[in-house]
């Protein structure tokens, strides 16, 4: 069994769409961002650095307990346990790479500047219409590809494809006028959220 601690971040979906995905057992133990539960003595134990999601799996490597943080991290570390999601040609495989990170280290860190600067107590308009206009142009790279393919990184879905989900569809749920003009975006996302273990992953 794993436990998984999380919110409804696009990183706290990330891990819990791996865990859904990869079928793997597990239970959610939801941490309530605005209460500090990311800062409790319990949580700092298993990241100090007060960021979710973390997961505990009991029967880890050579049946021993292991815990760990960062999203991507438990994405890789899902598929890896499964044996789902990863792509066993090398030009597949290095396909899913280069996706995986474009969704991780392009589009989230991107949103989740757009969120800060919308919401802060001071917004700087901008710095917000700055990084909008990147989030915008990450989006149209992603929406030429899904033209030419079916999943993120070709013709079978990989991980990269949880990934990409993740942050869009917290983005959408969030601002949704960020995911306007990318039909073929939408229409990969339609196929995604139309998958029983994504719809699950969402309800936090």
């Amino acid at each position: 069994m794993i436990d998984l601690y999380a919110a409804g971040t696009s990183n706290g979906l990330r891990a819990r769409m791996a865990l859904e995905e990869c079928g793997l057992a597990y239970k959610l133990n939801p941490i309530a961002l605005d209460k500090g539960e990311h800062k409790t003595p319990q949580f700092l134990a298993m990241n100090p650095n007060a960021q979710i999601p973390v997961i505990v799996d009991h029967d880890g490597p050579g049946g021993k307990p292991l815990t760990l943080s960062q999203s991507n991290a438990i994405l890789l570390y899902c598929a890896e346990k499964s044996g789902k999601f990863m792509p066993r040609d090398g030009a597949a495989r290095a396909a899913m790479w280069q996706a995986l990170m474009s969704a991780s280290t392009d589009l989230t860190p991107t949103f989740g500047a757009i969120f800060a600067v919308v919401r802060s107590k001071e917004p700087h308009a901008p710095t917000a219409e700055l990084f909008k206009a990147r989030w915008k142009q990450y989006l149209k790279v992603w929406d030429d590809r899904l033209a030419r393919q079916k999943y993120c990184a070709g013709a079978e879905m990989t991980i990269a494809d949880i990934s990409l989900y993740a942050i869009y569809a917290r983005a959408k749920a969030g601002m949704a006028e960020l995911c306007e003009g990318a039909p073929n975006v939408a229409r990969w996302a339609g196929e995604m959220g139309a998958r029983p273990a994504m719809q699950r992953a969402l309800k936090f």
